[in-house]
């Protein structure tokens, strides 16, 4: 098939300078993130949305507004359109009366949200011609950039916190990333990447440090759009500790706009994190631009232990302009829900997944949502990646068994 392209160039977030597309790009010249910009009013006469959310692919299918121009460049690992899944036991549960749906992301490649972010922005990497790559991580984006980067033919290097969840070293060591364990939290890793550059010439993938992983998690906003008839819920709860997707589903929304596919409504976006890091929620809670360093960062959910974001501004920008919030729960109230999902509803989410369960129940608690609105929860990896509770008995079965006391 072809496609065509509306790629047009990249400007700073906060400055607004353009730059060119043609070559490899991580911060502006202010330290900033880029974004891709696209000609959409040209778009708009030539594409149709329908046509292409028929198409097969999962995310490529948005090629159009994707900045990946060949296909020989394209990285695939089998890419679906992920799941909505209702969850109406543990919404009752948590005092809800309107839909509450989960987007499960687990079931990508890799099985987390971060291999929309990776697979474009180390396809584009290889567009470039660019064979080593190296980011930090805290798990799940470290697998998913050494699976595509593999795929692509490229080295990834690998740098996480010595206590970052053993299955997402081990799947990275097992997909050709070169690990290393470092005696500190992301943003120390995310130091190391910067400062390995010039030495070892590998380009930096790390979390809105280039302009490509944006566009992949983009397509969460699009493509759920979609399979809600093109509309958007009243509220979107997303885990938060770089901001990717949320910032991503923001920018998606207005070229969605643009394109004539939705109209101006917007749900209220709510950023998550934990209360053991919580650098955004305490930026807005305190009416700041930009967030400072958590130190101490501590939480089950790894995904959201990120003390310092670099784009900060566009996350607490995004959830003002929605009139949403940033909330931050206990890790005891995340465990707690994370059991009650999997108990009620029977679909096991990852700590970070139930952490927005457990924010929608303190939003519907203090009305910062109606009881009935219609709520998207986005689970960003599997459970199956976490340690897991067991509660399971023994059994002797040389012995009697008392049958009623099961």
């Amino acid at each position: 098939m072809t496609y065509r392209h509306y790629f047009t160039h990249l400007d700073c977030s906060a400055t607004g300078e353009r730059y060119e597309k043609d070559r490899p790009q991580n911060l502006s010249a202010a330290g900033k993130p880029l974004l891709a910009r696209y000609d959409l009013q040209k778009a708009k006469a030539e594409i149709d949305r329908d046509e292409i959310w028929a198409r097969t692919g999962g995310f490529w299918k948005w090629r159009e507004l994707l900045p990946v121009a060949r296909e020989e460049d394209v990285l695939r690992l089998g890419e679906i359109d992920t799941p909505l899944i209702d969850i109406p036991v543990a919404a009752k549960s948590a005092g809800a009366t309107g839909r509450v749906i989960v987007k499960d992301e687990s079931r990508l490649p890799t099985a987390s949200f971060k291999a929309r972010g990776l697979a474009l922005g180390v396809s584009m990497a290889k567009s470039f011609g660019l064979k080593r790559l190296a980011m930090p991580t805290a798990g799940n984006a470290g697998a998913a950039m050494s699976a595509y980067a593999r795929r692509g033919g490229m080295e990834a290097y690998v740098f996480c916190p010595e206590d970052a969840p053993e299955v997402n070293v081990q799947e990275t060591c097992l997909q050709g990333g070169k690990v290393f364990r470092v005696n500190g939290l992301i943003h120390h890793c995310g130091a190391l990447v910067g400062a390995g550059k010039e030495a070892m010439g590998w380009f930096d993938l790390s979390t809105l440090k280039e302009p490509y992983r944006a566009e992949g998690k983009k397509t969460m906003g699009m493509e759920l759009a979609a399979q809600l008839g093109w509309r958007l819920p009243q509220a979107i709860f997303y885990p938060t500790g770089g901001g990717t997707g949320l910032i991503g589903m923001w920018k998606a929304f207005d070229e969605m706009e643009e394109l004539g596919w939705i109209g101006p409504d917007r749900p209220k976006m709510f950023a998550v994190q934990s209360t053991g890091c919580a650098p955004i929620v305490k930026a807005f809670n305190e009416g700041a631009d930009h967030a400072e360093e958590w130190m101490d960062a501590d939480t089950m959910a790894a995904g959201m232990r990120v003390p310092k974001a670099v784009a900060d501004f566009l996350i607490l920008r995004a959830v003002r302009e929605s009139g949403g919030a940033a909330l931050a729960v206990t890790d005891e109230h995340i465990e707690r829900c994370w059991h009650r999902i999997g108990a009620e509803d029977g679909l096991l989410v990852g700590p970070e997944g139930a952490a927005t369960y457990a924010a929608m129940e303190m939003a519907i608690a203090d009305g910062l949502i109606e009881a009935d609105a219609d709520v998207v929860l986005y689970n960003c990896g599997s459970g199956l990646k976490y340690a897991m509770p067991d509660t399971s008995r023994t059994l002797d079965r040389h012995k009697d068994i008392d049958w009623n006391s099961l």
